[in-house]
């Protein structure tokens, strides 16, 4: 097995660990593991399913990611940027089309994985992963409205501009005592971890809120109310029903948590990595990643990935070895099966109140208007995806956004070609080839071409050589600095050389390095020019166009 698809945990087990890091992994996966339990009940009830799954998701998924991931303090299961999805795909296709969509997403992130596509997801561009997440961020917070302002509201539309029209009809039916412990979670969830460290605010928040709503018998929602009893046994793994239209109506959402989860988990490994000084192995961490979403789906599960915030926590108590993931998993199992009942009793307003938090610190703010401020294009690409996400669908913004941000790095790119007619501009001021250039006939037309000549330049490249004047013998490319040339860049380059070649012009290509020179042979290009004039520096080019000109030489 190659080195990159190891997983971490083997590495350091093989290395050694010793019994004070060991110790502290463990403390670190203990207070991770009560930190991510309202998290992912949270998550879980956001996303339109029972608050188990989201428990269940992260047990198996966070104990696969941790313990054959590639990074030494990765903390996986859901979070708050699949909210979106999953709810939509819940309310189109139930559960068991949920639990589909899930298991193609884990298949299609170990295809990324194994086909080493880690690397290249680092480029898709920061404004349109602000984008779609500031936009996740707006929607998980009108998600929450109903519950935080108490209004009771049964059936709620999935769109963005109905759901705050009922939100405003409704108004008058807010529960103050709803909004006062919403109120109250939020402030907790904030700052009480400026009191005691250790001690997460979110679950202080719970546990308050749950002991005053049961002893003053305070009129708010609660899980039971809403979901009933919360399960504290794990169901045996099942398939449902799968056909081929059910996997063409699926795909879509299927790549769109593949896609989304492969980002989040690779850029919280990155974060990581910057905050212990590490460096992971981001196709085995895909493989994990895809891996537990696929065993996860089998259990009932819902999407999960690599949690930038839980990661964070880990890495600030001590984490540094994956046992810290795997003892949150097992922490998190704990719970599930000795607490699970009491777990029904927690205000949903309570809930409500996690979430908005979570939205607030999704919501890039800062980066946001930071990037408003910069270059037009990236406005462009932040604006366009952050408000397709809000008002019409998280899908249709990834997709929009990626083929807007191809499309303005191609325009870029395209903008970075230059081509200069070198002979034409030679003057007594300009000794760019002094001793080439100094007796270069005028039957002799000298043109540089700097940049990558791929089809968004093929056209300028072609059009700026062939539309030059005529009155020459020979044309001479100078493509030292041109690093790639695609398939439209050679067939760009194949009809520049069929039009000189029938007005009796012969062209020269100098500066081609080996890599070109084979690609050259590949695309065809030794059929339209003799291998002679193929030439490796421009002394030898204008060599061999003044003996063209003039055989006796």
């Amino acid at each position: 097995m190659q080195k990159e698809f190891i997983p971490k945990l083997f590495l350091l087990l093989k290395q050694g660990i010793s019994r004070e890091t060991f110790s502290k992994d463990i403390i670190s996966g203990i207070i991770v593991g009560i930190v991510a339990l309202p998290l992912a009940i949270a998550f879980a009830i956001a996303s339109g399913v029972s608050p188990e799954k989201g428990i269940l998701t992260a047990v198996i998924a966070g104990l696969i990611i941790s313990a054959f991931g590639g990074s030494r303090v990765q903390i996986g299961g859901p979070t708050g940027a699949f909210i979106v999805i999953v709810y939509g795909i819940v309310q189109q296709y139930g559960i068991d089309g949920l639990t589909i969509a899930t298991f193609m997403a884990g298949f299609i992130i170990i295809g990324m994985g194994l086909a080493r596509l880690g690397n290249f997801l680092k480029f898709i561009p920061y404004s349109l992963i602000v984008g779609f997440t500031s936009g996740i961020a707006l929607i998980i917070f009108s998600s929450q409205v109903n519950d935080f302002l108490g209004l009771h509201i049964s059936d709620i539309p999935a769109d963005f501009i109905d759901k705050w029209i009922i939100y405003f009809n409704n108004v008058g039916k807010v529960n103050w005592y709803a909004i006062s412990i919403a109120f109250g979670t939020v402030l907790i969830t904030l700052y009480f971890q400026n009191l005691i460290k250790k001690i997460p605010g979110s679950i202080i928040a719970i546990l308050l809120s749950t002991i005053i709503v049961q002893v003053f018998k305070i009129p708010v929602d609660t899980i039971e109310s809403n979901f009933g009893e919360i399960p504290n046994t794990i169901s045996l793994p099942s398939i449902p029903h799968v056909d081929f239209n059910t996997i063409k109506a699926l795909i879509q959402p299927a790549f769109a948590i593949a896609l989304l989860g492969s980002i989040e988990s690779l850029l919280s490994a990155v974060v990581s990595d910057s905050m212990i000084g590490g460096k992971h192995r981001s196709n085995i961490e895909l493989i994990a990643q895809g891996t537990a979403n696929m065993v996860s789906a089998l259990f009932g599960g819902i999407p999960a990935t690599g949690a930038i915030a839980r990661t964070a926590t880990n890495v600030k108590n001590g984490g540094r070895t994956p046992i810290a993931g795997i003892t949150h998993a097992f922490v998190l199992l704990a719970i599930m099966l000795l607490f699970a009942p009491y777990a029904k009793l927690i205000p949903m307003s309570c809930l409500a109140g996690i979430l908005v938090v979570v939205a607030y610190h999704m919501s890039e703010w800062r980066q946001f208007k930071s990037i408003l401020k910069g270059n037009k294009m990236d406005i462009i690409i932040l604006l366009t995806t952050f408000f397709l996400t809000v008002i019409f669908d998280l899908i249709i913004a990834i997709e929009i956004g990626i083929v807007l941000a191809s499309f303005m790095f191609m325009k870029r790119m395209s903008e970075s070609i230059h081509i200069k007619n070198i002979s034409s501009e030679f003057n007594e001021s300009e000794h760019l080839f002094d001793d080439e250039l100094s007796d270069l006939p005028n039957e002799i037309q000298l043109y540089e071409i700097n940049g990558p000549l791929f089809f968004g330049a093929a056209r300028q490249f072609q059009e700026t050589i062939t539309n030059n004047k005529r009155d020459c013998k020979v044309i001479i490319l100078r493509m030292r600095y041109v690093p790639i040339i695609d398939a439209t860049g050679f067939q760009s380059l194949k009809e520049i050389i069929k039009t000189y070649k029938s007005e009796g012009i012969l062209v020269i290509l100098s500066g081609i390095h080996l890599d070109l020179k084979n690609s050259f042979r590949k695309n065809g290009i030794y059929d339209l020019i003799e291998r002679k004039y193929i030439v490796t520096n421009i002394k030898s080019a204008i060599s061999k166009a003044k003996k063209y000109l003039n055989p006796d030489l």
